[in-house]
């Protein structure tokens, strides 16, 4: 499928009322044809992987292209580069969401770049890194809890004085850390008592933090370590 053959699919199906929601959020250099991710990744189906495309969906200044773009992408045929540009150009917080959940997550190099971004200056990449360090601690399961402990040191640190999507990404990692081991749940969940719920602002609609201390704490986060 070309470039205008998937436009041309998200015109004849365009949604205005979610396109009236998008207006709402208010952001800025990019529109949309009004698709949820539910619908999108049913599309990204129909298109199917291709590591071209996607980097020409990417460069449309359309929501829904760039959402896609990440969707179709090839994770082994992503370069360094290719991820030190896009994650800059990501612009908002959904699309930097999906950036890091379904492309970079899968990408051979996420373990370096999410230990190199966290580590920047920049916000945008401190909270792409953490936000990487999450599915670091979901999938890659030959880690030992040496690890992860730094990042949980520097996560107790510094919070709660982070950037707005910083503690986004630093609160996903510090929950999904603490599903690793009895000794990991122990310590995240000391630190998420120790900062309380976390408050991160996702513009005007119902989206909150998760709240650690409750999900680390549940009876079946607990069963897995008894």
């Amino acid at each position: 499928m070309t470039k205008e053959q998937v436009l041309s699919l998200l015109e004849a199906n365009k949604n205005p009322r979610g396109i009236a929601h998008f207006e709402k959020l208010g952001f800025k250099g990019v529109t949309t044809y009004g698709y949820g991710m539910g619908q999108l990744k049913k599309i990204a189906k129909q298109v199917g992987r291709n590591h071209e495309l996607a980097l020409e969906l990417w460069e449309l200044p359309v929501y829904d292209a760039k959402i896609l773009a990440t969707l179709v992408d090839e994770p082994k045929k992503v370069s360094e580069a290719q991820a030190d540009k896009q994650v800059l150009e990501a612009g908002q917080w959904m699309i930097s969401h999906a950036f890091c959940s379904y492309l970079m997550a899968k990408t051979p190099f996420v373990k370096e770049k999410a230990e190199a971004w966290a580590a920047s200056d920049n916000p945008v990449l401190r909270s792409s890194g953490y936000a990487l360090f999450y599915h670091i601690a979901k999938d890659n399961k030959k880690l030992t809890d040496d690890y992860f402990e730094p990042y949980l040191d520097i996560i107790e640190a510094n919070i709660r004085s982070e950037e707005n999507f910083v503690k986004d990404g630093m609160n996903n990692a510090l929950l999904m850390i603490g599903q690793r081991s009895k000794t990991l749940n122990e310590r995240a969940l000391a630190i998420a008592k120790k900062i309380g719920k976390v408050e991160v602002d996702y513009g005007d609609n119902s989206c909150e933090a998760p709240d650690c201390v409750k999900h680390l704490s549940s009876p079946r986060i607990q069963a897995k370590f008894a």
